[in-house]
């Protein structure tokens, strides 16, 4: 326990899925939060995303713990939106150390001739330049409050692979990797480390709920259940299970940002139980 005590982190996307998991178990390691989330479904999107009484339960685990929170709605596409919560949060708790650009959304499958204008410009919106508009936020009070820090960006397997249907997704998540990279480069001379998360198939409402990911493992269906495609999700990685949990990736982000990753910056950390280094 301790391992980010004292420390500042703010988690975007932080209403359930991966942004409640690492939200909680910074929590528990000592960091005080500044959460977001959009709080409304988007147009293009097969599944349902996060609510306000989602990220109050996230609130509510977080305050449980005895950790002061900040929170509010935000969507990462809305600059403004981030600048005012990040300046309140840093504002109310005094600094910033700890940043989980978390927040991403996942398309229906489709081939690329097939992804409608509207899909490619919100994949693009949501996690490209969502990843950018926190990062202009949320760098200049991590290099004023002089005490370096952590970064990291959750990029996905697809962000280091072509995976086939799903081209405005890996184009995106690859965009998130140069992103990473690059400022891991620009902020090293502040003693702030940058990372990227890579996960494969991760248990939340993205692969839950997403009606055309389960048809693309079940053709043979017309109106298959997650339950269905089971069996096919097992077969893709080595280690043979459907997917990972939140906390597996929540790890990995936790070991980035203490001390035990001090010195590990510019790197992509892959949490997909070998599937990227299957032949």
């Amino acid at each position: 326990m301790g391992r980010v005590e004292g420390k500042v982190a703010l988690v975007t996307g932080a209403a359930r899925g991966q942004g409640r998991s690492h939200a909680i178990r910074l929590a528990q390691e000592g960091a005080d939060l500044i959460l977001l989330d959009v709080l409304e479904d988007l147009p293009t999107l097969e599944y349902s995303l996060g609510t306000e009484t989602d990220l109050a339960e996230t609130v509510a685990a977080v305050e449980a713990l005895d950790r002061r929170v900040v929170w509010g709605q935000a969507d990462v596409r809305d600059a403004d939106a981030l600048q005012e919560l990040v300046t309140r949060g840093v504002g109310e708790l005094g600094a910033l150390d700890i940043v989980s650009a978390n927040a991403g959304i996942s398309p229906r499958l489709a081939k690329i001739w097939e992804i409608t204008p509207q899909e490619w410009d919100e994949q693009i919106a949501v996690n490209l330049t969502g990843a950018f508009n926190t990062i202009r936020v949320v760098v200049p009070p991590m290099i004023a409050g002089g005490r370096g820090g952590a970064i990291v960006f959750t990029s996905s397997g697809a962000g280091l692979a072509g995976i086939p249907h799903l081209g405005a997704y890996n184009a995106s998540k690859h965009g998130v990797v140069g992103l990473a990279l690059t400022l891991a480069n620009e902020l090293a001379r502040h003693d702030i480390r940058v990372n990227a998360l890579c996960p494969g198939t991760v248990c939340t409402p993205m692969v839950t709920g997403n009606r055309s990911q389960h048809s693309f493992f079940r053709p043979d269906l017309e109106a298959p259940s997650l339950t269905d495609t089971m069996a096919a999700l097992k077969k893709v990685s080595p280690l043979g299970r459907p997917w990972i949990e939140p906390i597996d990736v929540t790890n990995a982000l936790l070991w980035l940002v203490s001390d035990e990753g001090r010195y590990v910056t510019g790197i992509t950390v892959t949490i997909d139980q070998g599937t990227r280094n299957r032949p």
